[in-house]
């Protein structure tokens, strides 16, 4: 059975950083898209970052530059490093896998997720 879940999240001022981990189970990370999504209050679900086997494949705009993801795949771990934190970045943060066979990119669909970690960023 696949599980993530995702730790890190805290209260931090404007301009810190935090990383954000997903411990994945369940599943080889071998063909697998993975992805960061957040969630703040009364607005649309974002994406946020997206990683295939290795490799980074894109970021939103809002934080290119500043968030990094990355993965573990000896640990089976999900990293996003997350810098130069601003209050709108405060979210409910998710981590997402799919099983593609190979692909990653943005229109990948996302069955497996995270219950998700807090990152409440104050000016």
């Amino acid at each position: 059975q696949v599980q993530l879940v995702e730790s890190g999240g805290d209260s931090v001022q404007s301009g810190g950083s935090l990383r954000l981990s997903c411990a994945a189970s369940g599943f080889s990370y071998r063909g697998v898209c993975m992805a960061w999504f957040r969630q703040a209050p009364g607005k649309q679900r974002e994406k946020v970052a997206i990683i295939d086997n290795e490799t980074p494949i894109s970021y939103s705009d809002s934080v290119k530059g500043r968030f990094t993801i990355s993965k573990d795949n000896g640990k089976n771990v999900l990293y996003l490093q997350m810098n130069n934190l601003k209050p709108e970045d405060s979210a409910m943060y998710y981590c997402a896998a799919e099983r593609t066979g190979g692909y990653c990119d943005t229109r990948v669909e996302y069955n497996y997720w995270g219950q998700g970690t807090q990152v409440t960023v104050s000016s």
